[in-house]
């Protein structure tokens, strides 16, 4: 026998936005992320002598140390909505070298 819970949202206005500033804030540091990764990784197949290959925490602490200057908006939000997208952007990269994914 199966058991599930259904759970429904159902935000006030002031929180629905908040969800989106959230998710936007994600979706930017997934896509900010995953272009400095092919700049990395592209970089370090030229050069042999540059840095090892990205990571997702690599990627995590160049985004920390920026965000305060460049990016003041993603302070809004909690900061595990770009940690996250960041560190799923990590495994995603994992399962796609370990061939169980295609290219993020």
């Amino acid at each position: 026998m199966l058991i599930a819970h259904q759970i429904a949202l159902d935000p006030n206005n002031a929180q629905a936005a908040y969800l989106a500033r959230a998710a936007g804030v994600a979706r930017f540091a997934y896509n900010w992320a995953l272009a400095k990764w092919k700049r990395q990784y592209e970089a370090c197949k030229l050069d042999p002598t540059l840095p090892p290959k990205p990571s997702q925490a690599a990627l995590r602490r160049q985004l920390n140390a920026l965000k305060h200057e460049q990016f003041p908006w993603m302070l809004e939000v909690t900061k595990n909505a770009p940690q996250m997208a960041i560190i799923q952007l990590g495994q995603a990269f994992q399962n796609f070298f370990a061939g169980r994914a295609k290219y993020p």
